[in-house]
């Protein structure tokens, strides 16, 4: 059997590095990433508030549009049950403008996009809550030539979507359009 060797002396250097790069370890090992402590810098009751629960798409099987009690407007829903959309052509200040309303209720203060799908068209229009004086509605006012509102001008059926406030399939009809043909009429200058 051959004897054994000793092992060549360890300079001090290397062993307090070793040591050095074993302490350095543990340490971060038992402390978290920075990052992870500025949740304690909060305080817990600061609490931000929360977007309202979305809701189930209503039920439009028969739905249809009727004249409002105003001129130039058009509610759609089911007969004899509160109307779910609105469709108008309003005078703002020298100009007309197309309004739409969602009826449901909306967070106060809220801003959106309304998404419009059908007639070959996608469209994406903002809409704001809106108080009316007893809740905070979803509405929008729309210059009549912008072409996103060929979406409600086609014969087919509509698709529109809120955030927060459900779907509404918008069965066919000839109305919508002859309401914004109307208002893209009263809003040509004289002399076009």
């Amino acid at each position: 059997m051959a004897p054994l060797r000793p092992y060549p002396p360890v300079p001090l250097r290397a062993i307090v590095h070793a040591l050095s790069v074993s302490a350095a370890l543990a340490l971060a090992a038992c402390k978290p990433p920075a990052a992870d402590e500025y949740v304690e810098r909060i305080a817990i009751d600061d609490r931000r508030e929360a977007p309202s629960m979305p809701i189930d798409t209503p039920n439009t099987e028969g739905a249809i549009w009727a004249d409002s009690t105003q001129p130039d407007r058009m509610l759609y829903g089911n007969t004899g049950q509160p109307a779910i959309f609105a469709l108008g052509c309003e005078k703002a200040g020298a100009a007309y403008k197309v309004h739409i309303t969602r009826f449901i209720a909306a967070d106060p203060q809220a801003k959106g996009l309304m998404a419009l799908i059908g007639n070959g068209h996608i469209a994406r229009l903002p809409v704001d809550s809106v108080w009316n004086g007893k809740v905070w509605l979803w509405e929008g006012y729309y210059d009549p030539r912008n072409p996103d509102l060929d979406v409600l001008t086609g014969p087919r059926k509509i698709e529109a979507t809120i955030p927060g406030a459900g779907s509404v399939v918008l069965n066919p009809s000839p109305r919508p359009a002859q309401l914004i043909d109307h208002c893209r009429q009263l809003s040509q200058p004289s002399g076009e």
